[in-house]
C-alpha cells in the first residue's frame, strides 16, 4: 500500500467584525463635507466616487472605516462600495506614502525607457511595485497609459506630469521628494501630498495661491500636429488634407 498524500489545510479566514467608526470629531467634519458633495447630484449614489476620494484625503487610502462611512452616507451596502473601490486603481486599499510615484510602462513609454526607469527606481528605493519606502514618503508603482505619449517616458507624482524622464532624473526626483526639497512638475499645478490631491479630486477647490492658474493645458508636443495642419508651423514630408478621405484630394 502506498501512503496517502498529506492533507493540505486550507484557511478560509475569519470573518471580520464590523469596521470601526471614525472618531466623533472626524466623522462630523467628514459628514459636513459629504453633504456638500452629495448635494451636487440629483441621485446620491452618483456621489460615491468623490466620497471615496474624500475618505482618502483623511486616511491616505480607502479603509474599511471609509467604506462604511460611504455606505452609510449614501444608503448603500459595504459590498456595493467595495466593488467600486476595488475596480478603480486610483483608490488605494492600504496605507502608503505621501507621494505616489507612477512610472508609465505602457508600450511607448516602455520602449522609450519606462521599463528601465521602473527597474532602477525599485533598486534605488529598495522597494517593489506598490510598496512604500520606510520613511513613508514614496509609494512606487507601474501605471498604464496617461495619455502623454508625446512626452514619453512619463513619470507621474500624485497625478502631476514629469515628462521626458530618464533613470537619472527619476532617481533625483524621488530623492528630492524624500528630502522635502521643492519639486516642480513639467506642466500642471504645483505638487501637493496625496491626501491634499485626494481632497481636490473630491471636488473641493485648491486654495493654494496660483495653483488653478498653473494647471494649464496641452503642451507644445501635443499641439504640433494641429499647428502643422493649420499652417502655423513648418513641416517636412506629405500631409494628407483633413478632407482627403471624403474628396480623394491630397495636399502638400
Amino acid at each position: 500500500m502506498t501512503a496517502s498524500p498529506a492533507r493540505r489545510e486550507v484557511s478560509l479566514g475569519m470573518p471580520q467584525p464590523p469596521a470601526p467608526d471614525y472618531p466623533a470629531e472626524v466623522r462630523e467634519r467628514l459628514a459636513a463635507d459629504a453633504a456638500e458633495i452629495v448635494a451636487r447630484y440629483p441621485d446620491s449614489r452618483s456621489a460615491l466616487l468623490p466620497l471615496l476620494h474624500l475618505t482618502q484625503s483623511e486616511e491616505g487610502h480607502v479603509s474599511r472605516t471609509g467604506i462604511r462611512f460611504c455606505a452609510e452616507t449614501l444608503g448603500l451596502t459595504t459590498a456595493e462600495v467595495t466593488a467600486v473601490a476595488t475596480f478603480y486603481t486610483m483608490y488605494r486599499r492600504r496605507p502608503s506614502g505621501d507621494y505616489q510615484v507612477g512610472v508609465c510602462t505602457n508600450t511607448l513609454c516602455a520602449v522609450m525607457g519606462g521599463d528601465a526607469i521602473f527597474e532602477e527606481l525599485q533598486e534605488h528605493l529598495g522597494i517593489g511595485n506598490s510598496e512604500t519606502t520606510p520613511d513613508g514618503k514614496v509609494t512606487l508603482e507601474h501605471i498604464e497609459c496617461n495619455a502623454a505619449c508625446d512626452y514619453a517616458p512619463v513619470v507621474m507624482v500624485n497625478w502631476e506630469f514629469f515628462d521626458n524622464q530618464t533613470p537619472e532624473s527619476a532617481k533625483a526626483l524621488v530623492d528630492d521628494l524624500r528630502a522635502g526639497r521643492p519639486v516642480e512638475p513639467t506642466r500642471g499645478a504645483p505638487l501637493c501630498t496625496y491626501k491634499e490631491t485626494a481632497r481636490i479630486l473630491a471636488g473641493f477647490p485648491d486654495e493654494r495661491p496660483g495653483a488653478v492658474e498653473a494647471s494649464g493645458g496641452a503642451g507644445p508636443a501635443s499641439l504640433i500636429g494641429l499647428r502643422i495642419a493649420r499652417g502655423e508651423a513648418p513641416h517636412q514630408g506629405r500631409i494628407v488634407h483633413p478632407r482627403a478621405a471624403a474628396t480623394g484630394e491630397e495636399g502638400e
